[in-house]
């Protein structure tokens, strides 16, 4: 690996298995870097072009597994177009000297733009109120059937980026009160919230809250944390969000409760299988909004997110350590990444 601050003589190929917008292309194009595109994202379309690439920016159609991985002969960099790596086997990039990458600030706003969205359209009962004017039942309007944020209790799990931001959005601009569980915290962390934000434990959040929103990673210590106990806490008239990973939540749970009212709503945008299988019971649901993992991908994000994961990947290729992003950063201790900057 090249000194700090030199360019690579060698060739420099990034592999695309699914495009990128416009402006992320033009800046690879732009650094010396050869593009490669695949065109299927299928693993039987990108494993015969893993061979001779040095970097990948790699979106959600694909997972780079251990397999793929072993069929590239010179790959520097996994650079995702995301916060999320789930769709990267990282412990095998690990073993075989591969950085792993991402983007974990450039969605923030836009995913709780659209968690705020969620909120509001099951606490207003937007879909209900749509589908009933449609019926010419405008006297559904003398029911009182939405409801006021003002003054109610929103339980974040997991206070990261995306977390603390829809907190703060919600006691600032709303008028909400705040509570927060979230174990993995600093002390440190945590006292910057002090005054407006009170940490509990799962139960105590579940049964007080009035809305509950999900901002936690998907792992093996996360899958299905949000189960039968935890909706059985729940209020009857509160509603339950989640834009971060589909399979922290017990699907099958959560349509049993959504179907004997025992809680009020829910909105998804994430799901254990995506998409969903066409005979989802999720899709009958009048007390359900569904949208299709989407949160983060309005224009400006995806375009901002494709733009960072590409100069991440060149700047790796260039020798340069990326501002931020690192997955797994133990990778720059073996002797191949002898010379590029550690920190």
């Amino acid at each position: 690996m090249p000194r700090k601050g030199a360019v690579l003589t060698r060739s420099k190929r990034i592999l695309l298995p699914q495009p990128i917008e416009a402006e992320a292309m033009e800046l690879i194009k732009k650094s010396g870097c050869e593009v490669i595109l695949c065109p299927d994202p299928k693993p039987e379309a990108v494993l015969p072009l893993m061979k001779g690439v040095q970097g990948i920016v790699l979106r959600t159609g694909i997972r780079m597994t251990r397999e793929l991985m072993s069929h590239a002969d010179d790959l520097w960099v996994i650079s995702r177009t995301g916060a999320g790596v789930d769709n990267v086997d990282v412990a095998a990039a690990t073993e075989m000297g591969i950085l792993v990458t991402c983007v974990p600030g450039a969605n923030t706003r836009t995913v709780v733009e659209h968690t705020l969205a969620l909120i509001l359209a099951l606490v207003k009962q937007i879909p209900l109120m749509d589908r009933e004017v449609r019926r010419d039942n405008f006297g559904i309007r003398f029911k009182n059937i939405p409801r006021d944020l003002n003054g109610k209790m929103l339980g974040v799990v997991g206070l990261g980026r995306i977390g603390s931001e829809l907190a703060r959005i919600c006691h600032q601009c709303l008028g909400m009160y705040i509570m927060a569980h979230d174990p993995y915290l600093s002390s440190e962390a945590k006292a910057s919230f002090k005054g407006w934000v009170e940490f509990c434990d799962m139960e105590r959040l579940f049964r007080e809250s009035d809305v509950i929103s999900i901002h936690i990673p998907f792992s093996s210590a996360t899958e299905k944390l949000i189960g039968g106990q935890q909706l059985s806490w729940m209020k009857p008239d509160a509603f339950l969000v989640n834009t971060s990973r589909g399979g922290v939540i017990d699907e099958e749970a959560l349509i049993q409760f959504l179907r004997e009212k025992r809680i009020a709503g829910a909105g998804l945008d994430v799901f254990t299988q995506e998409p969903l299988e066409k005979e989802s019971p999720l899709k009958g649901l009048d007390n359900m909004i569904l949208t299709p993992h989407t949160a983060a991908l309005t224009r400006e994000c995806v375009t901002r997110l494709a733009v960072e994961a590409a100069r991440s990947a060149i700047d790796v290729l260039d020798g340069k350590r990326p501002s931020e992003g690192i997955v797994n950063p133990e990778v720059l201790t073996q002797p191949r990444w002898q010379g590029f900057p550690s920190t």
